[in-house]
């Protein structure tokens, strides 16, 4: 493999770039009575389920090999989902690391049986980590932005990632803090 020039702000790699294309996915599923919560809407923990699945076939794509989800950003709940819907769950790399990559995700939903356009009702941000086989950290090739929207999407994910390092840096210093002061948590 060859060495590859990488999107701006990232690090170069031995690995070959991908494209944001070769490994976006969707994710389709009717949602059933067994989805519902005591509200009788499809419970949130369902749609999450079936927004990491999607997440992790992406990162493992991505990848070439198993990836663990390291965190969820954030999940967005914009509509309730019914009984009946058909729930498609967009997903694809939007930031790579060494051995990390953001996973954008987006969550539409419309009723089975009519031909009206699907509307967004929730989105997220997954990490993942590429693993080899003795769960330690592996390579993952670079992304590769083709459009304005995956190059704004790379952007806005290096600003989430700053934010994450930042506030678990914070999180660090106040424990260790409150520990040099004998304070116990």
């Amino acid at each position: 493999m060859t060495d590859q020039a990488s999107p701006v702000g990232s690090q170069p790699s031995r690995l070959a770039g991908k494209p944001t294309s070769a490994s976006r996915t969707t994710l389709s599923h009717i949602m059933t009575g067994s989805d519902t919560n005591l509200l009788g809407t499809v419970h949130g923990g369902v749609i999450m389920k079936l927004v990491d699945d999607a997440a992790g076939a992406v990162a493992g794509r991505h990848s070439g090999g198993p990836a663990v989800t390291a965190s969820m950003d954030e999940m967005v709940f914009l509509e309730p989902v019914r009984v009946g819907d058909l729930v498609h769950v967009k997903a694809q790399v939007n930031w790579t690391g060494r051995s990390s990559m953001e996973v954008g995700v987006r969550v539409l939903a419309e009723r089975w049986n009519e031909s009206t356009p699907a509307t967004q009702v929730g989105s997220a941000y997954l990490v993942f980590a590429a693993v080899d086989a003795d769960g330690k950290p592996r390579p993952v090739p670079p992304v590769i932005p083709e459009t304005e929207r995956d190059q704004r999407r790379y952007q806005e994910a290096q600003i989430r990632r700053t934010h994450r390092l930042a506030r678990r840096r914070a999180i660090k210093e106040l424990r260790e803090k409150r520990a040099a002061e004998g304070m116990e948590d």
